[in-house]
């Protein structure tokens, strides 16, 4: 694939979002990021749901492009903790 006149905003990474980890309901972490819908990964540590992340992120990444579509700005979170 040749990809041509990249934008700025086409050419995002990780670094460009907010990403959420954290530990799921079968002794598993799911790594995500809120602004991407279907961008999440699990991994047996939370490492590995990270990298796993990277994977999902580059595919997606890669779909928007083959569209010529930008990928979407990243969201503001507001954490909530209730015991």
């Amino acid at each position: 694939m040749v990809v041509k006149n990249l934008t700025k905003d086409q050419l995002k990474s990780l670094k460009n979002y907010t990403i959420v980890l954290r530990p799921d309901d079968n002794n598993t972490y799911v790594a995500y990021i809120p602004a991407i819908s279907g961008c999440h990964a699990w991994g047996k540590t939370p490492e590995e749901a990270k990298t796993e992340l990277n994977y999902v992120f580059e595919m997606i990444q890669e779909e928007y492009l083959e569209a010529g579509k930008t990928l979407p700005q990243d969201v503001e979170l507001t954490v909530n903790y209730a015991n």
